[in-house]
C-alpha cells in the first residue's frame, strides 16, 4: 500500500528534464488512483479479521487477495510521486530531506505503536510486525539523500533497485552472522530479537526504496504538459504490463505444475510479494500507470469520492485498521454469539478452522459497510485541510 499527505501539483511545463516545473493545480488523477488503492487495501483488511486465508484455494479467495495486490506497489510509488511536487513546492532539498527523515520516523514510530494496538486491541509490544507504514517510513529516511540528486538519477537508481534486487541474497550469504540482522531489515526478512522484543519483518527495504525512488523520478514526467504525461504514462505502464505478461507467460510455459497446481492463469499471476519480486512490479504499477491517462478524465460523484480517500491517505490508514477491528468483532459477535477477541491478539496473523470463517459475501458487505463510514471522517479532514492547512497536517 500512497501514505502521503503531499499535494500532487503541476504546472506548465517545456518538456524538458533539466529545468524543474513549478508548482500550480492539484493533479487530480493521482489522487484518483490513490484513492482506489487506499479503499481496495481495506478488503484485504477486513479479510484478516474473515478469517478468510490470504489467497486460494478457490478462484474466489485468490482474487480477493490479488487484487489488493497493486496496494503496496502504488501506495509506495506515489509516496516518491509526492515527495518530488513537495519538492518542487519547497524549492529546498534541505527542508524537503528534513520533512522526510521527520515524517518517516514517525511512521515507523507509529507502525510500532498505535498500528499495532489497532490491530491487536491489546498492549502487549513483546511481538510487534514490521508492516507498510514502517516500511514506507524507512524509505523516506532514505529518500532523504536520495532527493539531493535530479530526479531523473534517482528514477535510475530506483530501476536498478527493483530489477537487481535478487543479488543481494547471494551477497547476503557471505556476511558476517553478526550483520544477519541488516540483511533481513534490508532484504530477507524474518524475526528479529531487540532485547525482549521480537519484530517480524514484512515488508523490507529492498526494493521498495526503489519503487519509492522511481516514483520520485515519475514525478519529473507528471509535471509535463497533460497531453505529454499522458503519452508517458501509456508508454511506460504498457510496456512495464507487457514485458510482465510475456515473461510471466514463458515461465509458466516452461515449468511443468506440481500435481494439485491451480489454472496456468493464477499461476501466473501468483507472483513474489515478499519481497516484492521484479515480475511482481510490473504486474501492479504496469496497469496503475496506465489507468492514469483514463483517471485524468473521471468526472461525477463516484470519482469525486475516490479522490477524497486519496487525498488524506494516512488519516484513512490510521482510522481503516481500528475501525475494521471493531466491526469485525461486533459481527462475529452478532454471528456466533461471541466476537472471539483473542483470536486477533497476534493480527494481521489469524488462524481460523475454514467451518468458522465468513463467507466471501460477508466479507465484502463488512468491506463495503467500512468504506462508507470512513467516507464520513475522510471528507470531514479533507475538506479541513483544503481551507484552513496547519503545518501539522503534512504529517497526516
Amino acid at each position: 500500500m500512497t501514505v502521503s499527505s503531499v499535494g500532487v501539483r503541476a504546472a506548465p511545463y517545456d518538456g524538458t528534464l533539466s529545468r524543474p516545473p513549478r508548482p500550480a493545480a492539484r493533479i487530480a488523477s493521482l489522487d484518483l488512483v490513490r484513492g482506489v488503492v487506499m479503499i481496495l487495501m481495506a478488503i484485504d483488511h477486513v479479510r484478516v479479521y474473515s478469517g478468510v486465508p490470504a489467497g486460494g484455494p478457490t478462484p474466489g479467495i485468490f482474487f480477493t487477495r490479488w487484487v489488493t495486490h497493486f496496494c503496496a506497489p502504488v501506495f509506495v510509488f506515489l509516496a516518491g510521486t509526492g515527495a518530488f511536487f513537495l519538492g518542487q513546492k519547497l524549492e529546498n532539498n534541505k527542508a524537503l530531506a528534513r520533512y522526510l527523515v521527520t515524517r518517516g520516523l514517525l511512521l515507523v514510530a507509529l507502525e510500532l505503536t498505535v498500528l499495532h494496538v489497532a490491530w491487536t486491541f491489546t498492549f502487549d509490544f513483546t511481538h510487534l510486525l514490521a508492516g507498510v507504514i514502517w516500511m514506507l517510513g524507512w524509505c523516506m529516511v532514505l529518500m532523504a539523500a536520495l532527493v539531493q540528486l535530479p530526479a531523473p538519477t534517482v528514477g535510475i537508481i530506483g530501476l536498478v533497485l527493483i530489477f537487481g534486487q535478487n543479488l543481494l541474497t547471494p551477497l547476503a550469504s557471505v556476511m558476517p552472522q553478526a550483520t544477519q540482522w541488516f540483511w533481513q531489515f534490508l532484504y530477507l526478512g524474518g524475526e528479529v530479537k531487540v532485547g525482549a522484543t521480537s519484530i517480524s519483518i514484512l515488508y523490507v527495504i529492498v526494493p521498495w526504496i526503489g519503487v519509492m525512488a522511481a516514483g520520485y523520478g515519475f514525478g519529473a514526467l507528471m509535471a509535463l504538459e497533460p497531453a505529454q504525461r499522458r503519452k508517458w504514462c501509456l508508454r511506460i505502464g504498457l510496456t512495464a504490463t507487457a514485458l510482465f505478461v510475456l515473461i510471466a507467460v514463458a515461465l509458466v510455459a516452461t515449468r511443468p505444475a506440481p500435481n494439485g497446481a491451480p489454472p496456468a492463469i493464477l499461476r501466473l499471476l501468483n507472483q513474489q510479494k515478499y519481497p516484492a519480486s521484479a515480475l511482481f512490479l510490473m504486474m501492479t504499477l504496469g496497469p496503475a500507470i496506465a489507468l492514469i491517462p483514463l483517471a485524468d478524465r473521471a468526472k461525477g460523484w463516484l470519482a469525486s469520492v475516490v479522490t477524497t480517500f486519496g487525498r488524506v491517505p494516512m488519516f484513512y490508514y490510521l482510522l481503516h485498521i481500528p475501525l475494521i477491528h471493531a466491526t469485525a468483532l461486533v459481527v462475529w459477535f452478532l454471528r456466533d454469539g461471541s466476537a472471539g477477541s483473542a483470536r486477533f491478539n497476534a493480527a494481521p496473523y489469524v488462524s481460523i478452522p475454514p467451518t468458522e470463517r465468513w463467507s466471501l459475501g460477508l466479507l465484502y458487505l463488512v468491506f463495503a459497510i467500512v468504506v462508507a463510514i470512513l467516507y464520513v471522517p475522510c471528507r470531514w479532514y479533507a475538506q479541513r485541510k483544503a481551507r484552513e492547512p496547519v503545518a501539522w497536517m503534512r504529517y497526516i
